[in-house]
């Protein structure tokens, strides 16, 4: 009769051998496991540079009586997990006084991209053929863009170095709508 409670006593200390070996198992994993996890998710709550200043073009670059030049605008692209330097759109650059103005070179309308003709002193979409003066505004009433060419906030820093605050816009609405 001895016999089964000598049994219960050593399936009890088994089974606390085996749930002490669990619980300290799983604090040790739960730290790597965390950790693990932590960097698998950080590029998804990093915030992105959407939003801030690229640096274009010196501002000597930009002439000085008013024609607009087109710059390339080159910036460090990131998603989720990679990051690349890289042409991320255009954009042209123009004296007004001692300001400068920046529109994105694409069409309102349908996304092409304008071009600056100088013989009409405006730009023009070789797409649909819709027309802007200098300022960005409709030059032609028969003109399928539904609003002025997308102009962009302008910085100028470090005495001579033209910063925009690059943005793609939906096109084909007459709301300026970011992207």
């Amino acid at each position: 009769m001895n016999s089964p409670p000598q049994a219960s006593n050593e399936d009890r200390r088994t089974f606390l051998k085996k749930a002490l070996a669990l619980a300290i198992g799983s604090t040790l994993g739960a730290a790597p496991f965390g950790a693990g996890l932590a960097v698998l998710l950080s590029p998804l709550r990093r915030k992105t540079g959407r939003g801030q200043a690229v640096f274009v073009a010196a501002l000597g670059a930009v002439p000085d009586d008013g024609t607009p030049r087109k710059f390339a605008v080159v910036a460090t692209r990131e998603d989720a997990w990679n990051r690349a330097e890289g042409i991320i759109g255009a954009v042209f650059l123009r004296r007004v006084g001692s300001a400068v103005q920046a529109f994105n070179v694409a069409c309102p309308h349908a996304g092409c991209v304008v071009e600056y003709s100088a013989s009409r002193s405006g730009f023009s979409c070789p797409c649909h053929n819709s027309r802007f003066g200098l300022d960005g505004a409709i030059s032609d009433p028969r003109s399928p863009a539904a609003r002025g060419l997308d102009a962009l906030d302008v910085e100028l820093r470090n005495d001579g170095q033209v910063w925009v605050k690059f943005r793609n816009f939906r096109s084909g609405s007459a709301e300026k709508v970011a992207m």
